[in-house]
């Protein structure tokens, strides 16, 4: 008796751990919906977080090491074109908050190959209902249908709980290829209905956010998440269901969108905003114009310019992630930057053919990334935090496939992206 006694607490104590891990993960990516004030509750939040967590011992898994000390010498690039500065008081903030995103790629990508199937799916829903969270705050202050609606809009676009429209369209991306991808494959956690309701919603808050990036993103991710969940399908009868549903769903989107245009106040700024090329754009100095002199001066500063410099220089910032990683992180930075692209792709790739639990949530994180690569030409999200947690996904799948088919977790749990 006495040592069954003994012995019955230690699997209870280690079934609470990981509940409060799982739902510390679950609240830290639910808080990175809410980035209205800098610096965030998920910020203040993540840093407690990330400190418990090493002081017990967090591992680094050996297949992440690329992904760790690529963001080391991008940082380390970015503290080097402080050399070329005279106030550092602002760039020390700004090289502080790339640093932060840093350590939280690194955080994920090291927490999640712990225990894989559940992190996947605890990551993967309470990113799901921020978003959706996020998008009725947008949608309902948009049309001042809550108190403070102000707060949730700016330019007369919603923004929902961010500061930017142009990173509230694009933090609803992957949740909409989630939902919608659960819709085609007719498996996951949430009925069909439910589904459609959330996609609804979260397509309503990209298009009022009116950001080109976030219309951008889902025109590309949302057909290459259907042809990923296409290729891996096995049966027939499930792909011509998906082929149905992909006809219905454009069909839909187009009713909506005659619909939405009849709106007076929208359809004068959806005119404005669905210009491919704006005025900012082609202008004196304009986006373009400055994407050219960027690319003149990389040749000439190979330490970089550091932060702000070339707002400061030409009226604005580069609007252009791959310049922007020269510019602000020198040679040193924006080749660091490169090579993490091309790796964080060649390990992705076979991810996506992997029957895994999380398959089917990895290929609609794949797919925002290639979003995100397209939109680095036209816009500088080197500080978003979806980004890095996108980058930590990644890397934590790859850590948990290189652990070899004998070593995989079983399959259990269910998923809105499967």
């Amino acid at each position: 008796m006495s040592a069954l006694a003994t012995t019955q607490p230690r699997p209870a104590r280690g079934v609470s751990v990981r509940r409060i891990a799982d739902a510390t993960l679950a609240v830290l990516v639910f808080l990175s919906g809410f980035v209205i004030v800098e610096p965030a509750p998920y910020d203040l939040a993540l840093c407690g977080v990330m400190a418990v967590w090493a002081f017990c011992g967090l591992s680094i898994p050996r297949p992440i090491l690329p992904l760790v000390l690529l963001l080391i010498v991008y940082c380390a690039g970015g503290l080097i074109s402080f050399t070329q500065l005279d106030d550092f008081r602002e760039p020390l903030i700004y090289w502080a908050t790339t640093l932060f995103l840093a350590l939280q790629a690194i955080f994920f990508a090291a927490v999640v190959p712990q225990d894989p199937a559940r992190r996947f799916l605890v990551i993967e829903r309470s990113y799901v209902a921020a978003a959706l969270v996020a998008a009725l705050l947008g949608v309902l202050g948009y049309f001042g249908a809550i108190p403070y609606s102000a707060l949730f809009t700016l330019y007369e676009r919603a923004r929902g709980p961010f500061q930017d429209p142009n990173v509230f369209g694009p933090f609803l991306v992957l949740p909409l290829l989630v939902l919608a991808r659960g819709m085609l494959t007719g498996r996951g956690g949430l009925a069909t209905p439910a589904r459609a309701l959330g996609v609804l919603v979260l397509v309503s808050g990209i298009f009022l956010s009116f950001s080109r990036a976030a219309w951008g993103m889902t025109a590309l991710a949302l057909p290459l998440a259907a042809a990923f969940a296409f290729a891996t399908e096995e049966s027939g009868r499930a792909r011509r269901r998906m082929i149905v549903l992909v006809i219905l769903g454009i069909a839909t989107l187009g009713l909506l969108l005659a619909v939405a245009i009849h709106v007076p106040a929208v359809e004068q700024l959806l005119v404005q905003r669905a210009a491919l090329v704006q005025d900012y754009d082609a202008g004196r100095l304009g986006r373009f114009e400055r994407h050219l002199i960027g690319l003149a001066l990389i040749p000439e500063h190979p330490l970089g310019l550091g932060p702000f410099v070339f707002g400061h220089m030409f009226g604005a910032d580069e609007h252009n992630m791959w310049l922007k990683g020269f510019l602000v992180y020198g040679w040193l930075g924006g080749f660091a930057y490169l090579a993490l692209v091309g790796l964080t792709l060649a390990v992705a790739f076979p991810l996506l053919v992997r029957r895994t639990p999380w398959q089917g949530f990895l290929q609609c994180v794949v797919a925002v990334y290639l979003g995100h690569l397209v939109i680095h030409f036209v816009i500088d999200n080197d500080h978003w935090r979806h980004l890095f947690l996108i980058y930590g996904l990644i890397w934590a799948a790859h850590a948990v496939d290189r652990r070899g088919p004998a070593r995989q977790p079983p399959r259990n749990g269910t998923r809105f992206g499967r």
